[in-house]
């Protein structure tokens, strides 16, 4: 019991302090002049990734790198069969060019990278390198795209992260750098909470640490995607939330895990049940949203719900192979 409370009350504390960095961290962009399309598409997609960013460093350095791994995989899994196959079984979601000609294909890369790397039982420092400059690359690239962009998906954007006119005033800056740093001090404190519970559940269940990683850490870490892509779809506003989530998936692998790689000198050793089943489960994924997406630019009804069975499925299978 003591195990199960601390992994609540740390994935509260995830919640909240994922809120507070990303409102934070928006305030503080507009107030220094950056325009809320790039706001969505890096504060906030990167914003919600750092409660698994505080688990993977903090796995990292108590030698749980499996953790940390199954963290990722059953993150990005999570995301896109569960999260936006909901989404799509509430309203039929249209997919925008960007989304099919940008993050689509740096997704599956990335994925299909990440197995790569992965499959020779250990995660390097270099390797770790690679997906970060990576992750730069996308970044900039994503900054490049967004100035390109159409007026309308501009102001659909503002729409979307509009910042209150009290918080550009200059006095306002104070305030959002502290709520910057208390946000990223209850992330921190979350993590290590998340870890140690997790640990100890994994122990008291006598299942492994990457078993809890791709199902207690990994959805509630998803939490903020969830929360993001719930509110938005009641809003009829989704757009920018499935930006938000395929970049989040991104970010992920890219700078999630490459960042946390980079934390333990010997590397991050990999589970063989992570790179023959849990990984290449993840490519799948990946790579089956490649037909749906394209197939008329949308996701259907019946799409969204075959994403959610094939979830529930695969969460089915976990749980009846590895308890």
């Amino acid at each position: 019991m003591s195990a199960i409370f601390w992994c609540g009350l740390a994935l509260v504390a995830l919640v909240v302090g994922a809120e507070l960095l990303v409102r934070a961290g928006s305030r503080l962009s507009a107030l220094i002049g950056i325009p809320p399309i790039l706001i969505g598409l890096t504060v906030v997609a990167i914003g919600t990734s750092t409660p698994e960013l505080a688990v993977g460093i903090d796995a990292a350095l108590q030698g749980k790198g499996s953790l940390a791994v199954g963290n990722i995989a059953g993150t990005n899994i999570f995301n896109i069969l569960f999260i936006l196959g909901l989404s799509a079984a509430f309203l039929p979601l249209a997919m925008e060019m960007r989304t099919l000609r940008f993050d689509l294909p740096v997704m599956t890369v990335a994925a299909c990278a990440l197995l790569a790397m992965a499959w020779d039982g250990i995660l390097t420092r270099v390797e770790g390198a690679i997906l970060v400059g990576a992750a730069i690359i996308y970044t900039a690239a994503v900054i490049g795209w967004a100035r390109r962009e159409s007026r309308a998906v501009r102001l659909d954007f503002a729409k979307e992260h509009a910042i209150p006119a009290s918080s550009r005033e200059s006095g306002k800056v104070a305030s959002n750098l502290a709520g910057l740093g208390i946000g990223i001090v209850v992330i921190a404190v979350g993590a290590e909470w998340l870890v140690d519970g997790a640990v100890e559940l994994a122990r008291i269940m006598g299942v492994s640490d990457a078993f809890i990683g791709l199902t207690v850490v990994a959805i509630g870490t998803s939490a903020p995607e969830l929360v993001t892509t719930v509110i938005s779809t009641l809003r009829q506003e989704r757009d920018i939330a499935v930006g938000n989530l395929l970049g989040s998936s991104i970010y992920n692998i890219l700078f999630i895990l490459g960042t946390t790689t980079l934390v333990q000198s010997q590397g991050i050793e990999v589970e063989p049940v992570l790179i023959y089943v849990d990984l290449p489960v993840m490519v799948a994924t990946t790579i089956a949203c490649v037909p749906i997406f394209i197939s008329g630019r949308r996701i259907t009804r019946l799409e969204g719900m075959v994403f959610v069975g094939a979830y529930i499925a695969y969460l089915t299978y976990l749980i009846a192979s590895r308890v």
